[in-house]
């Protein structure tokens, strides 16, 4: 709800405080007074283009400044407002202020954090819906007439919304197989010689590890062939050191009991023999670990070019040659066994096509028979706002299967025809605003339905209009605005002693400066504004009486 609007340098508005409540609030004055000019600055709100003529003759910048309230923020709009990391807490305020240059630049903000324009047209639909000579949003708009449509109907769309992504889901799947399929058979004779060059070589986990070891190893054997063949004679032969010190150990274990230093000189040289066997042992293994081997060498390194080529050609590692080996088998046997899996993804998908055809035609249903219902609920509204021979039609067509989505099959749009025998046509392409502006209402007040909007705004709803229309207008408008926010700018004394707030607009001069200002009326300024709207320039008591006849049957 709108509760606060605060004007500086707006054309003639030089400083403006504006206070509204809940209700109908009715904005009345004469020809000229600049009723526009308070619309305008609301629309600098609503992120309407900056125009430096907006900005008072003689000042560098004009501001406006709105405040609104909400029992319950729509999740939509916090959403919108999350994106843009605008935190606003339960029960705050939301502050909107719109500075405008007088060389056309402007600058916007809510609650004092810098924001684009673009984000205050976003949030614009869920704080004020504007009806009036040139509307182009709210109920004009088509894009919402079938949501408008559900909200009327009690239409539950959760179920159909979920048949919705499980039939795009089970499509997509089964276009995913295809490709897959279509793309695997362009390619499988590529991928059956591939495999075939795998299978030749079968490529092992960490095979290039072990094969680039063996091969620096047995390039060490090769290096150090001389030096370990020199070593040799140390354990082989009967004349070899380690032989030598066998035959000293026997020859010392016949004397060795003649004495303890015997003993123990025997027991040393046995360790020895052990240590020196140890190196033998490990001699013996390090030489034919480092065997030199021409023909293995040469199959070795073999090996691992015609490897590394490979792993070139698919690029990727050789140890990762094995896995690709296991996904071209599983690809080719997925081409064989593709078809299987093709159909049964097919029959999945065509099941849940089927559902949500269901769904949606049980909607579609629903949709039909409550726009039979809206038909009638708006033409009983119609004769009552002099639009007797005028014709409401809610048109529900069925649309191509291209256009479905999770709302349904259904194209929803609002239609009228004025005149007898004229063919039906879209809201936005009446003719006349302020016969726009009473069929808006009619179908608000069928609809029962407030917009979506913290505030509506009618205005000049009453345009060309007077009496017993008016007097319905006024009535309607009330109804409407008993459980919410309703602002409208009248010229109909019916209208303006409907509401339950009364702001004058009245313009006056100075000398060469004219200035346009607002009043919150009292009960007495009411019944004195209504009787000028009644009498014209001279107010009469007659008009006073009747003004208060008006304000009390209201």
């Amino acid at each position: 709800m709108l509760t606060a609007l605060s004007i500086r340098n707006i054309v003639l508005i030089e400083a403006l405080e504006l206070g509204f409540g809940p209700g109908l609030g009715v904005l009345t004055g004469e020809t000229g007074a600049g009723k526009s000019i308070l619309l305008d600055a609301l629309g600098l709100i609503l992120g309407n283009r900056a125009d430096s003529g907006l900005v008072r003759s003689g000042e560098d910048q004009a501001s406006v400044t709105a405040s609104f309230e909400f029992q319950s923020m729509p999740a939509s709009m916090r959403e919108k407002l999350d994106d843009a990391e605008i935190d606003i807490e339960p029960g705050e305020p939301l502050i909107i202020r719109r500075r405008v240059r007088a060389d056309g630049g402007s600058k916007a903000f809510i609650n004092d954090q810098p924001v684009g324009v673009a984000l205050l047209r976003d949030i614009a639909a869920f704080l004020v819906e504007l009806h009036g000579q040139h509307d182009d949003r709210g109920l004009v708009n088509a894009r919402g007439h079938r949501a408008l449509l559900d909200k009327y109907a009690g239409t539950d769309l959760a179920g159909l919304e979920s048949a919705w992504r499980k039939f795009q889901r089970a499509e997509q799947d089964l276009a995913a197989a295809r490709d897959e399929i279509e793309r695997a058979s362009a390619e499988q004779d590529l991928m059956l010689a591939h495999l075939e060059e795998l299978n030749a070589l079968q490529p092992e986990e960490s095979e290039e590890e072990q094969l680039a070891l063996s091969r620096a190893t047995m390039q060490k054997g090769e290096k150090l062939a001389g030096d370990l063949e020199e070593l040799r004679h140390l354990w082989e032969g009967s004349d070899s050191a380690l032989a030598q010190l066998r035959g000293a150990a026997r020859r010392l274990d016949r004397i060795a009991p003649e004495h303890d230093l015997l003993t123990e000189a025997l027991a040393a040289l046995d360790r020895s023999i052990i240590e020196a066997g140890d190196a033998e042992e490990k001699l013996e293994q390090a030489a034919l670990a480092m065997l030199f081997d021409p023909a293995e060498l040469d199959r070795i390194e073999t090996r691992l070019f015609d490897l590394r080529a490979l792993a070139r050609k698919h690029n990727c590692t050789v140890d990762e040659l094995p896995d690709r080996m296991r996904a071209l088998r599983s690809a080719l046997d997925a081409i064989e066994g593709g078809e299987s899996e093709l159909w049964d993804l097919a029959k999945a998908a065509e099941q849940a096509r089927s559902d949500y055809q269901t769904l949606a035609q049980k909607v579609h249903q629903r949709r039909e028979r409550a726009a039979k219902q809206l038909d009638k609920a708006v033409a009983a509204e119609l004769a009552p706002l002099k639009l007797d021979a005028a014709r409401f039609q809610t048109s529900v067509t069925q649309l191509p299967e291209d256009r479905w989505g999770a709302q349904g099959m259904d194209a929803v749009e609002f239609l009228i025809a004025t005149n007898p025998g004229a063919d039906f046509a879209p809201l936005a392409k009446i003719a006349s605003g302020g016969e726009l502006s009473r069929f808006i209402l009619a179908l608000k007040v069928a609809l029962a339905e407030k917009g979506g909007a913290t505030t509506v705004i009618f205005d000049e709803i009453d345009r060309g209009v007077g009496g017993a229309v008016a007097s319905a207008i006024g009535e309607r408008l009330a109804r409407l605005a008993h459980d919410g926010q309703l602002l409208a700018v009248t010229h109909s004394p019916q209208v303006a002693a409907r509401g339950k707030t009364h702001y004058m607009i009245a313009k006056s001069s100075q000398g060469t400066v004219t200035k346009t200002g607002v009043l919150l009326l009292d009960d007495a300024g009411r019944q004195e504004e209504i009787a000028r709207m009644l009498s014209g320039a001279e107010v009469t008591e007659e008009a006073r009486a009747q003004a208060k006849r008006l304000i009390e049957g209201g």
